[in-house]
């Protein structure tokens, strides 16, 4: 009995990880030209930069983050790993481009 339990027990782990991570990839590949709801990058933008010392920087570097990823992860910072594209952006000189 308790190996028929610990073995549903994995089946639903491993269940519940597969779908997440389709989940994400399916979130990752979605264009915005394919159905998905463009969201409203100057709204977000604009709670995600609202503690900035540099706002008018953080804003433009936010919108064009939004406008490549159509996501913008939640709060005034951190968060990354909600939007993992908008983390992904990185500038020239190798550091991460999005706040």
């Amino acid at each position: 009995m308790t190996i028929f339990r610990s073995t549903l027990l994995l089946l639903l782990i491993l269940f519940c990880h597969i779908t997440y991570e389709l989940h994400v990839h399916a979130a990752e590949s979605a264009q915005v030209g394919d159905g998905v709801v463009k969201i409203d990058c100057d709204g977000r933008c604009k709670g995600r930069c609202s503690k900035s010392s540099r706002p008018n920087l953080c804003l433009r570097a936010c919108n064009s983050c939004c406008s490549r990823c159509n996501c913008v992860p939640p709060g005034t910072a951190g968060n990354h790993h909600l939007c993992p594209c908008y983390a992904s952006i990185t500038t020239r000189g190798g550091r991460l481009k999005c706040p």
